[in-house]
């Protein structure tokens, strides 16, 4: 019995983990915001000790920081391109893969997004974001490789905090998703090495627009 409920208690633990990794991600909760135990239990509707269970665990993926209580972590301006440089590493690595095993139902999934991502569509900025990483989630479950995709979630945080300031234009939205067209085309050819390069050169081309926009 004490098992069973040891086993309930982790998986609380972990609902409550994702669903505050999702907050921080989409931007919900902010870099340097202060988070208050009683606050979260309240909004997310469970106990403190699987927030606090969370809260650690956020703690240790570099999530959060503790300073006289829960913070989310803040970005380290300076370590913008080790950041870019690492997340083309694992992009690139990931889209290789999935060059190898996609399913049609991932591609299909794919191919969707591209079309949902068209500079044409009426987006929000929010919106835009969700699909867009929708789409490298995507690719990274069709590399069928569960370690880069800890990887590549662990980067996630720092990828997209970098570019909250940055306003994309138009110009550059229809280029990014030209280039999500390029390695869903490199896929569907089963071309790993074509992969691996667009990957890379989507990654790098975003690091262009965004590293001159940061006051370092």
């Amino acid at each position: 019995m004490a098992s069973r409920k040891a086993a309930a208690g982790e998986f609380i633990a972990s609902d409550v983990r994702n669903r505050l990794r999702s907050m921080i991600l989409g931007a919900e909760l902010k870099p340097g915001q202060r988070l208050v135990e009683d606050d979260l239990c309240e909004r997310l509707g469970v106990g403190r000790t699987p927030v606090r269970e969370a809260l650690l665990l956020l703690q240790g993926e570099g999530f959060l920081s503790r300073e006289r209580g829960w913070v989310v972590e803040t970005i380290d301006r300076s370590q913008v391109r080790v950041i870019f440089e690492s997340r083309a590493a694992i992009e690139a690595s990931t889209a290789r893969l999935a060059a190898r095993h996609a399913e049609q139902g991932e591609l299909d999934t794919l191919s969707r997004l591209i079309d949902a991502m068209e500079p044409g569509e009426t987006l929000t900025r929010s919106e835009l974001n969700s699909l867009n990483t929708q789409f490298h989630k995507q690719i990274v479950v069709a590399s069928k490789n569960a370690l880069l995709g800890q990887f590549h979630e662990r980067t996630q945080f720092h990828y997209w905090m970098l570019r909250v300031p940055i306003l994309f234009s138009e110009v550059e939205v229809r280029e990014t998703n030209l280039q999500h067209r390029r390695i869903f085309d490199a896929l569907v050819a089963r071309d790993e090495d074509e992969a691996d390069r667009a990957a890379r050169y989507h990654v790098e081309s975003t690091m262009a627009i965004v590293e001159p926009a940061i006051d370092l």
